[in-house]
């Protein structure tokens, strides 16, 4: 697998070692999420991929990394936009469970997942419009090793999913600094985002989760903030704990991006306090 997450980014590499990123302003494409499209490290934002306007494609290849210590996640994919009105997104997640899997028994070390996403601008601008910009997102799911899903108690191996979400960058709001704030809504019932398949003993049906962004540029190319990610409770073997984290994120030019943030995860498939370190690396056009 590791291996195909290389040769696919390593394909991107060429579209941005000749194409020139786009003409909107630098941080409006956002980073990458785990899932795959634009927004922050957990919550997909309104904005398209890269720095595409009218007429122009844009775009972005990443890769993330979450460690908790009993846990890792790694996930990488790409993303493009056109016209800065609709994205297509694609990412792969593995999910490292040998701590679990040793103190369970279990046969299999990880859970991994794919997930195509696609993402609709409906109104309204980031910047420019006194609207804030609108737009309605699916990602369609599926789990690729449902052996342990099976055993836990999930109904399915994959599943489509739909969000809402709404941004707005307000210049100037924050003690003169320029402020983002993003706001989504979820219909899903995907157990820890889908690596534990989707519905379960407890809940099959989808849940409508509340998911939001805040963030502070401190200046063009550094942004602080905040990120909280409601999540469904479907399984009985265990709880599973909303998400938040606190990042950084470095704009060094249009073509990288980098964000590190503090994520606590709280309780993953029975062990508890899961918070560690996010890093994720991002090439833009």
């Amino acid at each position: 697998m590791k291996k195909a997450v290389v040769a696919a980014l390593l394909s991107c590499m060429p579209v941005f070692a000749v194409a020139e990123p786009g003409d909107r302003l630098l941080a409006t494409g956002g980073a990458s999420m785990i899932e795959g499209a634009a927004g922050g490290g957990i919550v997909p934002w309104a904005v398209m991929s890269g720095y595409g306007t009218r007429e122009q494609w844009g775009g972005a290849a990443f890769a993330t990394r979450v460690d908790t210590g009993d846990y890792r996640l790694d996930t990488a994919g790409a993303s493009f936009s056109y016209a800065n009105r609709v994205e297509l997104s694609f990412a792969r997640q593995r999910l490292d469970i040998d701590t679990l899997a040793k103190a369970a028994g279990l046969p299999e070390r990880s859970l991994n997942q794919d997930v195509f996403g696609a993402k609709y601008r409906l109104f309204g601008d980031l910047v420019y419009d006194q609207l804030p910009q609108v737009a309605l997102g699916l990602q369609y799911k599926r789990q690729t090793n449902f052996f342990i899903p099976d055993a836990v108690g999930a109904r399915r191996d994959s599943d489509t999913e739909a969000y809402l979400a709404a941004s707005r960058l307000f210049l100037g709001g924050a003690f003169g600094y320029n402020l983002l704030v993003n706001g989504t809504l979820r219909y899903s019932r995907a157990n820890e985002t889908g690596l534990l398949g989707f519905g379960g003993d407890r809940r099959s049906g989808r849940s409508l989760l509340k998911e939001g962004s805040v963030g502070i540029l401190l200046n063009p190319q550094w942004v602080v903030g905040l990120e909280y990610r409601e999540k469904p409770d479907n399984l009985s073997f265990a709880g599973e704990s909303d998400w938040q984290d606190l990042f950084v994120g470095y704009f060094p030019s249009k073509r990288v991006s980098i964000v590190a943030a503090w994520a606590d995860l709280g309780e993953i498939a029975t062990l508890d306090d899961q918070t560690g370190l996010y890093l994720s690396l991002q090439l833009s056009y």
